[in-house]
């Protein structure tokens, strides 16, 4: 049977590999670009995986006095699809992580 000393140690080396682990995957999720599109590709959003918002794209041929609404609802609708997308790949490099560690599908850690 290990002593108490052994099992503090096993506990904080577990904890500080899952700490590695989230740090790795926060600075992973900074790379991950994904595009929200609307319009049928006419408004482009390009976001982090995190939701940091890259650029936008709005193709020419809606920049007119006329189109103003129309425009500003393209823009929203692309950064909420790109924000989807950006939920979906979290969520997805969250799950590796999760699954390394041995906890059930579905179990949310606090801060993820």
């Amino acid at each position: 049977m290990q002593s108490m000393e052994e099992m503090m140690k096993a506990a904080q080396e577990a904890a500080q590999k899952i700490q590695q682990q989230m740090s790795d995957a926060q600075a992973k999720l900074e790379e991950i670009e994904v595009e929200g599109v609307a319009g049928g590709g006419m408004v482009k959003v390009k976001c982090s995986a995190k939701g940091r918002v890259i650029g936008v794209t709005i193709d020419e041929s809606l920049m007119t006095p006329q189109e103003k609404q129309m425009v500003e609802d393209l823009v929203a609708a692309a950064f909420n699809d790109a924000r989807q997308k950006a939920d979906a790949a979290s969520a997805a490099e969250m799950e590796k992580i999760q699954g390394g560690m041995g906890l059930p599908p579905g179990f949310k850690m606090p801060g993820m």
